[in-house]
């Protein structure tokens, strides 16, 4: 027995729920996974704050036909499609799914829809360059921290430097009328 319009409005609607709070879907086609392997995929994913879902081409094309960020998902819909929605760490779902990828060898990337454009394969390559978020966080806290730490370091010098120049002055005078006392005596 097949779904009812009703199952299949809110399955319409979990879709477009879970792309609205995604930055990037990859599209792949699953055909030879066994459920283990699409559970272990999923488990991958969770951890990268993504998700896999698997549904029927023609619902997520209803999905996303009046939602012109998806839209470019439609050219990538055909034959057995999962969904790879990522909602944070871009870089690192799509290393976990390429590890995947690497260990069942039975999966493969149509293209990724983000922020309303098509990406191919090199795209989605390109994106697993990119710094974590973490990475992103560590590099602005250490240059912010350098700031301060510089800021201190000049600052100290500065009275250093002159505290020496002041304790110059003194010995430099005292050596001055020295030189002219002396050379006074011997023009006397």
């Amino acid at each position: 027995m097949g779904r009812t319009l009703e199952n299949k409005k809110e399955i319409v609607a979990e879709l477009q729920g879970l792309l609205s709070q995604s930055q990037l879907a990859i599209v792949i086609d699953y055909k030879g996974l066994s459920v283990a392997e699409i559970s272990d995929l999923r488990n991958r994913l969770r951890e990268k704050g993504a998700i896999c879902k698997v549904t029927k081409n023609t619902l997520m094309r209803i999905a996303v036909e009046e939602d012109d960020n998806w839209k470019p998902m439609t050219q990538f819909l055909k034959d057995s499609s999962a969904f790879l929605l990522v909602e944070e760490d871009l870089g690192g779902a799509i290393k976990a799914y390429q590890s995947f990828q690497k260990d069942t060898k039975k999966t493969t990337i149509r293209g990724g829809v983000m922020e309303g454009r098509a990406l191919t394969n090199d795209d989605l390559e390109a994106i697993t360059q990119l710094p974590t978020r973490e990475e992103l966080i560590a590099r602005i806290a250490g240059a912010i921290n350098a700031v301060p730490t510089k800021l201190a370091v000049g600052t100290k010098a500065v009275p250093t430097k002159l505290a020496v120049g002041v304790k110059e002055v003194p010995a430099s005078l005292v050596r001055a009328v020295k030189a002219v006392s002396e050379k006074e005596q011997d023009a006397a």
